[in-house]
Protein backbone atom coordinates (compact mmCIF):
# COMPACT_ATOMS: atom_id res chain seq x y z
CA UNK A 1 0.00 0.00 0.00
CA UNK A 2 1.41 3.22 -1.10
CA UNK A 3 1.88 6.10 1.97
CA UNK A 4 -0.51 7.95 2.51
CA UNK A 5 -1.34 11.58 3.52
CA UNK A 6 -4.44 11.70 6.28
CA UNK A 7 -6.76 14.61 5.48
CA UNK A 8 -7.74 14.55 8.61
CA UNK A 9 -6.34 13.13 11.98
CA UNK A 10 -8.00 10.36 13.74
CA UNK A 11 -8.26 6.46 14.06
CA UNK A 12 -8.71 6.13 10.33
CA UNK A 13 -5.32 7.04 10.04
CA UNK A 14 -4.29 3.27 11.00
CA UNK A 15 -5.68 1.89 7.36
CA UNK A 16 -2.86 3.33 5.34
CA UNK A 17 -1.17 0.59 7.96
CA UNK A 18 -2.84 -2.81 9.24
CA UNK A 19 -6.26 -3.71 10.60
CA UNK A 20 -7.07 -2.98 14.26
CA UNK A 21 -9.37 -4.95 16.51
CA UNK A 22 -11.95 -2.76 18.36
CA UNK A 23 -9.97 -4.04 21.81
CA UNK A 24 -6.93 -2.44 20.41
CA UNK A 25 -8.56 0.81 18.68
CA UNK A 26 -10.00 1.03 22.64
CA UNK A 27 -6.33 1.10 23.96
CA UNK A 28 -5.04 3.22 21.47
CA UNK A 29 -7.84 5.93 22.17
CA UNK A 30 -7.46 5.59 25.77
CA UNK A 31 -3.88 6.01 24.85
CA UNK A 32 -4.24 9.38 23.12
CA UNK A 33 -6.23 11.07 25.60
CA UNK A 34 -3.55 10.18 28.02
CA UNK A 35 -0.59 11.70 25.69
CA UNK A 36 -3.19 14.88 25.23
CA UNK A 37 -3.77 15.24 28.99
CA UNK A 38 -0.09 15.38 29.91
CA UNK A 39 1.79 16.67 26.80
CA UNK A 40 1.14 20.29 28.30
CA UNK A 41 3.53 19.65 31.02
CA UNK A 42 5.52 17.20 29.53
CA UNK A 43 5.94 17.87 25.63
CA UNK A 44 5.91 14.05 25.27
CA UNK A 45 5.38 14.78 21.58
CA UNK A 46 6.12 17.93 19.30
CA UNK A 47 4.02 20.58 19.79
CA UNK A 48 3.28 20.93 16.17
CA UNK A 49 2.44 16.92 15.50
CA UNK A 50 -0.59 17.16 18.17
CA UNK A 51 -2.89 17.93 15.39
CA UNK A 52 -2.23 15.12 13.49
CA UNK A 53 -1.52 12.68 16.67
CA UNK A 54 -2.97 9.54 15.03
CA UNK A 55 -0.99 9.81 11.54
CA UNK A 56 2.26 11.00 12.58
CA UNK A 57 2.73 9.13 15.77
CA UNK A 58 0.53 6.24 16.63
CA UNK A 59 -0.10 5.07 12.79
CA UNK A 60 3.77 5.49 12.00
CA UNK A 61 4.70 3.38 15.21
CA UNK A 62 2.07 0.92 14.36
CA UNK A 63 4.10 -0.25 11.14
CA UNK A 64 6.58 -1.81 13.86
CA UNK A 65 3.59 -4.60 14.19
CA UNK A 66 2.73 -4.95 10.38
CA UNK A 67 6.47 -5.28 9.30
CA UNK A 68 7.11 -8.12 12.22
CA UNK A 69 4.04 -9.50 13.22
CA UNK A 70 5.36 -11.83 14.86
CA UNK A 71 8.01 -10.14 17.36
CA UNK A 72 6.51 -10.31 21.02
CA UNK A 73 9.30 -9.12 22.81
CA UNK A 74 10.71 -5.40 21.95
CA UNK A 75 13.27 -2.93 23.32
CA UNK A 76 12.63 0.93 22.64
CA UNK A 77 15.44 3.19 23.13
CA UNK A 78 14.76 6.67 24.28
CA UNK A 79 11.34 5.81 24.49
CA UNK A 80 10.04 9.71 25.59
CA UNK A 81 6.70 10.01 25.15
CA UNK A 82 6.22 6.08 24.48
CA UNK A 83 6.16 6.12 20.62
CA UNK A 84 7.16 3.23 19.09
CA UNK A 85 7.06 1.34 22.76
CA UNK A 86 3.80 1.68 24.19
CA UNK A 87 2.09 1.49 20.68
CA UNK A 88 3.71 -1.45 20.25
CA UNK A 89 2.65 -2.76 24.05
CA UNK A 90 -1.19 -1.56 22.94
CA UNK A 91 -0.67 -3.91 20.13
CA UNK A 92 0.90 -7.20 22.35
CA UNK A 93 -2.22 -7.66 25.17
CA UNK A 94 -2.63 -10.98 26.14
CA UNK A 95 -0.15 -12.29 23.22
CA UNK A 96 1.66 -15.22 25.11
CA UNK A 97 6.19 -13.76 26.47
CA UNK A 98 4.85 -10.45 25.41
CA UNK A 99 7.29 -7.78 26.53
CA UNK A 100 8.22 -3.95 25.58
CA UNK A 101 11.09 -2.62 27.39
CA UNK A 102 11.01 1.48 27.15
CA UNK A 103 14.95 2.85 27.87
CA UNK A 104 14.56 6.26 29.14
CA UNK A 105 16.50 8.43 30.99
CA UNK A 106 14.09 11.59 32.00
CA UNK A 107 12.34 10.66 35.08
CA UNK A 108 9.27 13.21 34.13
CA UNK A 109 8.73 11.22 31.06
CA UNK A 110 9.34 7.80 32.64
CA UNK A 111 6.22 8.63 35.07
CA UNK A 112 4.29 9.14 32.06
CA UNK A 113 5.18 5.73 30.81
CA UNK A 114 4.44 3.85 33.74
CA UNK A 115 1.45 5.71 34.42
CA UNK A 116 0.19 4.83 30.66
CA UNK A 117 1.35 1.19 30.66
CA UNK A 118 -0.42 0.54 34.42
CA UNK A 119 -3.69 2.10 33.40
CA UNK A 120 -3.60 0.22 30.43
CA UNK A 121 -2.70 -3.17 31.49
CA UNK A 122 -0.10 -2.96 29.25
CA UNK A 123 3.01 -5.90 28.99
CA UNK A 124 5.54 -2.71 29.21
CA UNK A 125 8.35 -2.43 31.61
CA UNK A 126 10.36 1.24 31.95
CA UNK A 127 13.97 1.02 32.88
CA UNK A 128 14.98 4.21 33.62
CA UNK A 129 18.70 5.59 33.04
CA UNK A 130 20.84 6.37 30.59
CA UNK A 131 21.18 3.81 27.13
CA UNK A 132 24.48 3.07 28.13
CA UNK A 133 23.98 2.48 31.27
CA UNK A 134 20.79 0.41 31.17
CA UNK A 135 22.26 -2.01 28.15
CA UNK A 136 25.76 -2.06 30.14
CA UNK A 137 24.30 -5.59 31.93
CA UNK A 138 21.26 -6.22 29.75
CA UNK A 139 19.91 -9.53 30.48
CA UNK A 140 16.44 -9.98 29.09
CA UNK A 141 15.34 -11.19 25.76
CA UNK A 142 14.15 -9.22 23.08
CA UNK A 143 12.98 -10.10 19.28
CA UNK A 144 13.91 -6.67 17.94
CA UNK A 145 15.54 -3.30 19.11
CA UNK A 146 13.48 -0.11 18.02
CA UNK A 147 14.17 3.71 17.97
CA UNK A 148 12.67 6.70 16.93
CA UNK A 149 13.68 10.47 16.32
CA UNK A 150 16.75 9.59 18.80
CA UNK A 151 19.66 9.89 17.33
CA UNK A 152 22.00 9.69 13.50
CA UNK A 153 21.99 5.94 12.27
CA UNK A 154 25.99 5.50 13.37
CA UNK A 155 25.12 6.65 17.30
CA UNK A 156 22.19 4.54 17.04
CA UNK A 157 24.37 1.08 16.06
CA UNK A 158 26.44 2.27 18.79
CA UNK A 159 24.01 2.46 21.23
CA UNK A 160 22.53 -0.54 20.42
CA UNK A 161 25.33 -2.29 19.87
CA UNK A 162 25.40 -4.75 23.46
CA UNK A 163 22.09 -6.45 22.52
CA UNK A 164 22.42 -6.05 18.58
CA UNK A 165 25.82 -8.35 19.10
CA UNK A 166 23.95 -11.38 20.41
CA UNK A 167 21.86 -11.88 16.92
CA UNK A 168 19.28 -8.99 17.67
CA UNK A 169 17.67 -7.11 14.66
CA UNK A 170 17.39 -3.64 14.92
CA UNK A 171 14.27 -1.57 13.21
CA UNK A 172 15.13 2.35 13.16
CA UNK A 173 13.21 4.79 11.88
CA UNK A 174 14.27 7.38 9.55
CA UNK A 175 13.58 10.38 7.67
CA UNK A 176 14.39 12.70 4.43
CA UNK A 177 18.17 12.40 5.15
CA UNK A 178 18.42 8.45 5.79
CA UNK A 179 20.65 7.81 2.83
CA UNK A 180 23.15 9.96 3.88
CA UNK A 181 22.92 8.26 7.74
CA UNK A 182 23.57 5.39 5.98
CA UNK A 183 26.58 6.96 4.11
CA UNK A 184 28.04 7.85 7.12
CA UNK A 185 27.05 4.97 9.12
CA UNK A 186 29.23 2.62 6.71
CA UNK A 187 32.27 3.96 7.09
CA UNK A 188 32.22 2.57 10.82
CA UNK A 189 30.14 -0.05 10.18
CA UNK A 190 29.35 -3.22 7.77
CA UNK A 191 25.66 -3.14 7.68
CA UNK A 192 23.28 -6.09 6.34
CA UNK A 193 20.32 -3.38 5.78
CA UNK A 194 17.06 -3.15 4.34
CA UNK A 195 15.04 0.10 3.50
CA UNK A 196 10.98 -0.45 4.25
CA UNK A 197 9.24 2.75 2.68
CA UNK A 198 7.26 4.38 5.52
CA UNK A 199 3.28 3.75 4.27
CA UNK A 200 2.85 7.05 6.85
CA UNK A 201 6.06 9.59 5.97
CA UNK A 202 6.01 9.24 2.08
CA UNK A 203 10.09 10.49 2.82
CA UNK A 204 10.59 8.36 5.53
CA UNK A 205 11.67 4.65 5.96
CA UNK A 206 12.49 2.36 8.70
CA UNK A 207 15.51 0.58 8.09
CA UNK A 208 15.96 -2.84 9.42
CA UNK A 209 19.42 -3.91 10.10
CA UNK A 210 21.28 -7.05 11.12
CA UNK A 211 24.38 -7.98 12.30
CA UNK A 212 26.26 -4.87 12.30
CA UNK A 213 29.56 -5.68 12.30
CA UNK A 214 31.99 -2.59 13.19
CA UNK A 215 35.04 -1.75 11.22
CA UNK A 216 38.93 -1.58 11.83
CA UNK A 217 39.55 2.28 11.74
CA UNK A 218 40.87 2.54 8.19
CA UNK A 219 39.55 -0.02 6.59
CA UNK A 220 38.30 0.41 3.10
CA UNK A 221 34.14 0.55 2.03
CA UNK A 222 32.12 -1.53 -0.17
CA UNK A 223 28.47 -1.15 -0.63
CA UNK A 224 26.79 -3.75 1.72
CA UNK A 225 23.58 -2.46 2.07
CA UNK A 226 20.11 -3.75 -0.27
Amino acid sequence: MPPEAASSDGPESLRAVLDVSRETLARLEALVALVRKWQPAENLVAPATLSEIWRRHVADSAQLVALFPDNRRWLDLGSGGGFPGLILGCFLVGESDAAVHLVESNGRKCAFLRTAARELALPVMVHQGRIESVLADWAHPVDCVTARALAPLGKLLDLANPVMTTGVPGAFFKGADFAREIDEAALSWGLDLVKHQSRINMDGVILEIRNPVRREAGRATGDETR
